[in-house]
């Protein structure tokens, strides 16, 4: 059941550890396996554009929101007089999930006063932390166990260990802990320290006399939100060992063994229930270095990004995980639930510091930041309201939260998402300096008296200017996304000998003088991803954002429109119009798509007449070879493409008579999912989802857009990571 179905008529109305932010001095602990580490928020400072708008938005909100309200059901819970006014949704007086907001809500004054450095967030945070101290220490005169801390009485949990029903009580335990802990870290606040340490005994209290069937068969069965990651991260803090064997009491062995052997077993499973269970893992990989919880979580994401995520980075239909690769087929408008790109953008974000060299971790994560979660939020709201759901149903529409009257997960994680985009531009391993997102901001870097400021409109524009203030050595990684179709590096004017690979960084490494400038320009092309489970239903992108297609009142009820890929193009800045088989399609970026209907995902006519080239014994490297089976249009099909980088497929005398881009249908046979990645002319090209045909003698296609020269030109067909499909031939439009 969704939890929206739960309230009825009533919903009508960062991972933060030492190995993340690092504000406070130094953790009792170091983390294991960590290789990059990053940027303090106080570091960092937002520049002028969209993050910084959204960001403001939300400041805006956390200024207004009155605490004495959010504090009604805490007090009341505990006998504290209050003549503050209940608030709605979520947390009502009658909602069983009252009080997580308040836990969102320390999180986000916490970071907002470390990014701004504005008291007025550490007083507000610091009120907050006080009042929720008195309403813990007057717990055991309402008959609770000392450390308990909540907005409901303790007899939910009594609820929960029997096997009756109840909402999701630890889960908001979490996110009162997450939000404590984050006023320490982030705030200096030390009495948040003791409340935080007082719960966490508590929860030690709780769990100790339960049997270990009792917790995974009963009260792991029930949401728990991310109970190993905050007791781990307060192990980390603390050192103290009782924290780590309790957040290990939270380890569900239901979903954590299929995925230690890699199995996908999601399906029918709540997905934001499942990935804070992830992110605890990874944590308790670094607070032991087990490599168990490493693997866990890399084959989770690895499960999630390839098989259950859509094209905007989101995951989930109706909240739950679907069938793997089922996405054509689920589009509702109860997809992409933002909690869980929320969750998966701090998973990533520890899978990065576990693993720099994947540089898949990062452009995932500008994928979903760009494509969701910048979206997310309602430009036209002055406290930043945001979506609870990112409908992907054909004409479907974003609807947002209020002030006092939602209070949903959504509203919660807005508030945290909107003041940390700091915190993920930058990373840094001893003075080497990952650049990894574009987006404008000032690195002001702690003891080395050393300055970045990264100038840039993008995605406006495919570049970004990088200065140096103050001197020394740096090796630069600027990251090249795997979107790009041709990158140029320059210092102070200079253009610079470099392999500028798409997917990996470009390096630079010197000492460098104040003054100093890096310019990075992208070339993008656009490409048009198909979705896992049918060929003929994909999305528009150019480079690595996402675009929709603008329907202002009309309902299209679910019913795809078709859209003539070739007759694409640009219409201005941020703008592409094409025809569709309801007239004249207009698409923008879909983070710009708000109040009104939109289509993000189309039927795709590609209508490519252009020229055909074979696969045939002359065109295979390595371990390809030519199947018994032939092609559509009679020639062979080739197979074992893939799974490394020297078994290929090269087609050598492609002929163009304009430079540019140009479509490309790759006609292949294949009884799995897979894909296929491009390389033209010795550069890297997009990788295309090539869906199941239905078995290895059916032949399908897909089409996507790759930029060619006038003349002679090559384009080889592999895979780097897994197999590639069976590939019959390929068609190049003029």
């Amino acid at each position: 059941m969704q939890r929206r179905t739960l309230l009825g008529a009533a919903v009508a109305a960062g991972v933060i550890g030492p190995a993340l932010v690092a504000e406070r001095a130094s953790a009792a602990r170091t983390d294991a396996g960590v290789s990059v580490f990053a940027f303090p928020l106080s570091a960092v400072t937002l520049n002028a554009g969209p993050f910084l708008d959204n960001m403001n938005r939300t400041l805006a909100y956390l200024s207004f929101v009155d605490i004495d309200r959010l504090l009604y059901n805490f007090r009341v819970n505990v006998g504290i007089a209050t003549s503050a006014q209940p608030v709605g949704g979520w947390e009502s007086p009658m909602t069983e999930l009252r009080g997580h907001s308040v836990g969102h809500l320390l999180t986000a004054l916490a970071q907002a006063y470390a990014n701004t450095r504005n008291t007025a967030y550490k007083t507000k945070g610091d009120n907050l932390v006080a009042a929720l101290a008195a309403c813990q220490a007057a717990s055991p005169s309402r008959g609770y166990h000392t450390g308990y801390l909540s907005a409901y009485p303790e007899n939910f949990f009594d609820r929960l260990e029997s096997g009756q029903s109840v909402w999701a009580p630890y889960y908001t335990i979490h996110k009162i802990m997450a939000g404590l802990l984050d006023q320490y870290l982030l705030a200096g606040n030390s009495q948040a320290l003791s409340v935080v340490t007082a719960m966490a005994g508590w929860v030690k209290t709780r769990t100790d006399p339960l049997s270990s069937s009792t917790m995974q068969n009963v009260v792991l069965r029930t949401e728990f939100g991310g109970m190993p990651e905050v007791l781990t991260n307060l192990y980390q803090v603390s050192s103290n060992p009782d924290h780590l064997t309790t957040a290990q009491r939270f380890d569900h062995a239901q979903i954590l063994n299929p995925l230690a052997s890699n199995q996908d077993q999601l399906s029918g499973f709540h997905a934001n229930t499942q990935i804070p269970k992830i992110i605890g893992a990874i944590r308790e990989y670094h607070a032991t270095g087990t490599t168990r919880y490493r693997d866990i979580a890399a084959n989770f994401w690895d499960i999630v990004i390839r098989h259950h995520t859509y094209v905007n980075g989101g995951n989930s239909n109706g909240e739950y995980f679907q069938t793997p690769d089922a996405i054509a087929r689920q589009l509702s408008d109860t997809t992409c639930e933002c909690c869980n790109t929320y969750n998966m953008l701090k998973l990533t974000r520890q899978l990065f510091f576990t693993n720099p060299a994947r540089v898949d971790y990062v452009d995932y994560y500008e994928n979903a930041l760009f494509n969701q979660i910048l979206g997310q939020q309602d430009p036209n709201s002055s406290h930043g309201f945001v979506t609870y759901y990112t409908p992907l149903r054909a004409g479907g529409i974003k609807t947002y939260t209020n002030d006092y009257n939602s209070f949903t997960c959504d509203h919660g994680t807005g508030m945290e998402s909107n003041t940390k985009y700091a915190d993920s531009i930058y990373f840094f391993a001893g003075e080497t300096l990952y650049v990894n997102l574009f987006i404008a901001s000032t690195l002001t870097w702690p003891a080395r008296s050393i300055t970045v400021t990264q100038a840039t409109s993008f995605p406006t524009t495919n570049a970004t200017r990088l200065t140096i203030g103050g001197s020394g050595h740096i090796a630069l990684k600027l990251r090249i996304p795997a979107w790009v179709t041709g990158a140029t590096v320059q210092v102070n004017g200079a253009t610079q000998s470099v392999t500028a690979t798409p997917g990996s960084y470009v390096t630079l490494d010197r000492t460098w003088a104040s003054g100093d400038v890096v310019d990075v320009s992208f070339g993008a092309a656009l490409t048009f991803p198909r979705t896992n489970d049918d060929a003929t239903v994909g999305a528009v992108k150019y480079g690595g954002i996402l675009y929709a297609g603008e329907y202002g009142n009309t309902d299209l009820g679910g019913t795809l429109p078709t859209l003539q890929t070739a007759t694409v193009t640009s219409a201005g800045s941020l703008h592409f119009t094409g025809s569709a088989s309801t007239g004249t399609a207009s698409l923008i970026p879909f983070y710009k798509m708000h109040h009104q209907r939109y289509t993000v995902y189309w039927k795709m006519s590609s209508a490519n007449t252009g020229s055909s080239y074979e696969a045939e014994a002359a065109t295979l490297a390595g371990q390809a070879a030519v199947r018994s089976v032939s092609g559509a249009s009679g020639g062979a099909v080739v197979g074992f493409i893939g799974n490394g980088t020297a078994n290929t497929v090269r087609f050598t005398n492609v002929s163009s008579t304009r430079a540019g881009s140009h479509m490309v249908t790759i006609y292949y046979a294949s009884g799995a999912a897979r894909s296929v990645t491009f390389t033209v002319n010795g550069a890297a090209g997009p990788t295309v989802a090539t869906p199941s045909t239905g078995g290895w003698s059916t032949i399908g296609s897909v089409t996507t857009n790759v930029n060619l020269n006038a003349g002679t030109n090559t384009i080889q067909l592999g895979n780097t990571t897994g197999w590639a499909p069976d590939v019959d031939r390929i068609v190049v439009g003029a």
